[in-house]
């Protein structure tokens, strides 16, 4: 749930469906087992035909070696319930876990199976590191489209890479500014606040509605960096030039919005190109948006680096 329930006749009906969504959520938790099984029920079992079900709706298991999360295995959903061995044969010792939940569904109900004789409890090491997160805001990109599994998702590789809660709030279809969203946010005692929005929002939407939605953060956080991203120049603007003009007006907008604010004194705001997002081979998309893992790596290779220093 990544909304709050008092939201639920305030929001428009989209957004407060997908705010249902698990994306960005993960479970974590210590064990000595020499396997783990889980057991899911999902809320809606739902289904693209461009995105794998493992990312819409199924499970990846992660194991702390070091400082370092490994990928382990992902469950595979059946239908609305699942039954799945992620990993069996090994040693029995204790290890860290973390199990990433669905990307584009939620979860009625979660379990997880171990030996007989095993010990499942809280974590010994904290990592990602809860204390002042990163949120994150945006489209159905950002919310995780279109990764193979959860784990893929650009805000679960950067919250890896920095050892850092990152907060998914990204609204497939649906990052149209809404200002009760700006206060759930404002709510978040943040490092960083990354707004990722321009794919989804329009030219009308973010001049009506931009600098608000930033206030309302800003006026609850003075110092905390606040991050804009561009939109991205998606591979088919090559060829598509009524969308290739639509990016340009967005972005410039985007551009005209942040040296207003620039030119009224506002500190720790930063803007991220796009320019190299997605890298010159026109290979890092599904279908000339979605990213695949290959965009979502690269996603986080660019912005990465900026969150790190804001951190900092």
């Amino acid at each position: 749930v990544r909304l709050p329930d008092s939201l639920e006749h305030i929001s428009r009906l989209p957004l407060w469906q997908l705010s249902r969504n698990s994306s960005g959520m993960a479970v974590r938790f210590r064990s000595n087992s020499t396997q783990v099984a889980v057991k899911w029920e999902l809320l809606v079992n739902f289904h693209m035909d461009h995105m794998t079900d493992v990312a819409v709706k199924g499970l990846d298991l992660y194991c702390l070696e070091g400082k370092n999360w490994y990928f382990v295995n992902s469950a595979r959903p059946i239908g609305k319930s699942t039954e799945s061995s992620l990993i069996s044969g090994m040693e029995a010792k204790e290890r860290e876990f973390m199990i990433y939940l669905p990307l584009y569904d939620g979860l009625v109900s979660l379990s997880i199976g171990i030996d007989a004789g095993a010990s499942i409890n809280q974590p010994a090491i904290e990592s990602p590191v809860r204390e002042k997160p990163v949120v994150f805001y945006g489209t159905s990109i950002l919310q995780g489209g279109c990764a193979s599994r959860p784990g893929m998702a650009h805000t679960n590789i950067i919250s890896r890479r920095l050892n850092r809660e990152c907060i998914n709030l990204g609204f497939s279809g649906n990052a149209f500014l809404d200002l009760e969203v700006a206060k759930v946010i404002a709510k978040v005692e943040a490092s960083v606040f990354v707004l990722d929005f321009v794919p989804n929002a329009s030219v009308v939407q973010m001049k009506e509605r931009l600098e608000t939605f930033y206030r309302i953060i800003r006026s609850k956080h003075p110092d905390t960096p606040i991050i804009f991203i561009e939109d991205p120049i998606f591979p088919h603007t090559f060829y598509d030039e009524r969308v290739a003009k639509e990016v340009r007006r967005k972005n410039d907008t985007l551009k005209e919005i942040f040296n207003h604010l620039k030119k009224r004194n506002e500190k720790n705001i930063i803007l991220i190109s796009s320019k190299n997002m997605l890298g010159e081979d026109g290979e890092a998309t599904i279908d000339g948006i979605h990213f695949t893992d290959l965009g979502m790596m690269r996603y986080a290779d660019l912005v990465c680096p900026v969150v790190k220093k804001a951190i900092r």
